[in-house]
């Protein structure tokens, strides 16, 4: 009798399965993708089947990265879509185009944005075909710069066409006050009785038949008769085309310390006398507090020879360099109260429009000492200072190149 108790056997403790059909039954719960991989395997195919999808997957990278490249990179998009503009424009009439007339305000053109008043009495820009002379009243805030800009000319043409009434000085426009718009660059000229019309148009660098043939000057060249004495009325006003002429220097001669008497027509400022002293060191500073412009910039072409540099009434007024001072006092030719003084080796600086002069003839002053305060003395719309450099060997030159 077989005896079925086992001393050794535990109860919890069940038998291991390994038949196939045991097998067969684990491995139906696994994923379905782990089961036909063991499939594969069983039959041999797996390390082909591994091969496969391995290819497979760096066709498919490739093929991606490649339809990346053709978006973003092989493509471009504003090429093609300014092609079919182009084709799609050809189809239709080609339109006229319309050009918007330029805009100025206080001088000078905007580059983004425009910023002018309502004016009902703005004053167009009208060069284009027109060969009369026009008036303009000056209004607050303009410049020889701007007025040129409103008609389309260089800034000389509005002094050169208003040198009866302005001189050789762009200061000396003041609001309300009428001044001659020339058609063209130019000069506009008052006849005289006894002139040549041959030495006029040499003196403004054009021919005879230059202002013959000018339309408003209305001269007929058979009626002329001789250049040298020609049938023009006293007092005709003459339109030069192209014509320029030389500035007069009266303002500011050279004013030394061996002979500051050369000044003695400017104004009760001259100095008499000879001076020596200290010599400049021929580098230079700023004049005043300020560094930037509040009017006139060096212009040469209108007779501006100086910068003039922002600030308030009453700022300091600094010497630029050491020397010694040759004109301390008023200037009877627009500069008001005004300050020269001598650096030695040809070098001068003028100090314009002082609200106060601090120094006196022959005073010797070092770099930065206070020679006197800001104002708006003589011809001058506002505060500042108007600065100028001269040199024996360079003349007047651009402050801007030398102050430090």
């Amino acid at each position: 009798m077989q005896d079925n108790h086992n001393p050794w056997h535990r109860p919890d403790q069940e038998p291991t399965d390994t038949s196939p059909q045991f097998e067969e039954k684990s491995q139906e719960s696994k994923p379905p993708l782990i089961q036909f991989w063991m499939r594969l395997r069983r039959l041999g195919l797996g390390d082909s089947a591994l091969r496969i999808a391995t290819t497979t997957a760096t066709l498919l990278l490739i093929l991606l990265v490649v339809w990346v490249m053709d978006i973003f990179y092989l493509k471009d998009p504003d090429l093609s879509s300014d092609a079919a503009s182009v084709a799609n424009a050809e189809a239709l009439p080609t339109p006229t185009a319309t050009v918007p007339p330029p805009s100025f305000y206080a001088g000078g053109s905007y580059d983004s944005g425009l910023a002018r008043e309502a004016d009902l009495h703005t004053v167009l820009p009208v060069r284009q075909n027109r060969f009369e002379v026009i008036e303009y009243t000056v209004e607050s805030g303009d410049s020889i710069f701007s007025i040129a800009d409103k008609f389309d000319l260089q800034p000389q043409s509005i002094l050169w066409g208003n040198r009866y009434s302005l001189g050789d000085d762009p200061h000396f426009i003041l609001p309300g006050q009428k001044l001659y718009i020339l058609p063209v660059d130019g000069v506009y000229h008052q006849w005289s009785a006894g002139e040549s019309l041959s030495k006029v148009a040499e003196v403004y660098g054009v021919t005879p038949e230059d202002i013959i043939e000018w339309p408003s000057n209305n001269l007929d060249a058979d009626e002329i008769g001789d250049y040298a004495n020609p049938n023009i009325p006293e007092n005709t006003m003459l339109v030069v085309p192209g014509g320029r002429g030389e500035y007069t220097d009266w303002r500011t001669p050279r004013i030394t310390r061996d002979e500051p008497a050369t000044a003695k027509n400017l104004g009760p400022g001259a100095c008499t006398g000879s001076y020596d002293g200290i010599m400049g060191s021929l580098t230079f500073i700023w004049p005043t507090t300020e560094h930037y412009l509040s009017g006139y910039d060096y212009s040469p072409e209108t007779n501006h020879f100086g910068i003039d540099i922002a600030g308030d009434l009453g700022n300091p007024i600094f010497a630029a360099d050491h020397g010694i001072v040759v004109y301390a006092g008023w200037n009877d030719y627009g500069y008001g109260e005004m300050v020269v003084i001598d650096h030695g080796s040809g070098w001068q600086t003028l100090y314009g429009h002082l609200n106060l002069v601090n120094v006196v003839c022959g005073q010797e002053v070092h770099q930065g000492d206070t020679i006197g305060l800001m104002g708006s003395t003589g011809k001058s719309t506002g505060p500042h200072l108007h600065f100028e450099m001269r040199s024996d060997d360079y003349g007047r030159v651009n402050p801007w190149d030398f102050l430090q």
